[in-house]
């Protein structure tokens, strides 16, 4: 592992450990956007750029588009979350 793969997993580790509080205090919108800057430094640590997580989330929406399946009962009562969206 290099020095700045190092760094950046001493800093994912704290970024984690400031959703796990921004969570605990009942932030969940601030905890939510953390989780995307958490997603950033992990593909940044696993060699993954923006193109590649667009490709995915354009296939998984077409596949989620082409198969609809009912929701159980248990996500019928929770609000639903949107849609992770990437602009480039």
């Amino acid at each position: 592992m290099s020095h700045s793969d190092e760094q950046l997993q001493s800093v994912l580790e704290t970024l984690e450990e400031c959703r796990r509080a921004l969570n605990e205090m009942n932030s969940r919108e601030s905890a939510e956007l953390l989780s995307i800057v958490i997603l950033d430094v992990r593909m940044k640590l696993k060699g993954i750029d923006s193109a590649d997580l667009k490709a995915l989330c354009d296939e998984m929406l077409r596949n989620a588009g082409s198969e609809p399946q009912p929701p159980s009962k248990q996500t019928q009562d929770q609000p639903r979350r949107p849609l992770l969206r990437v602009v480039k």
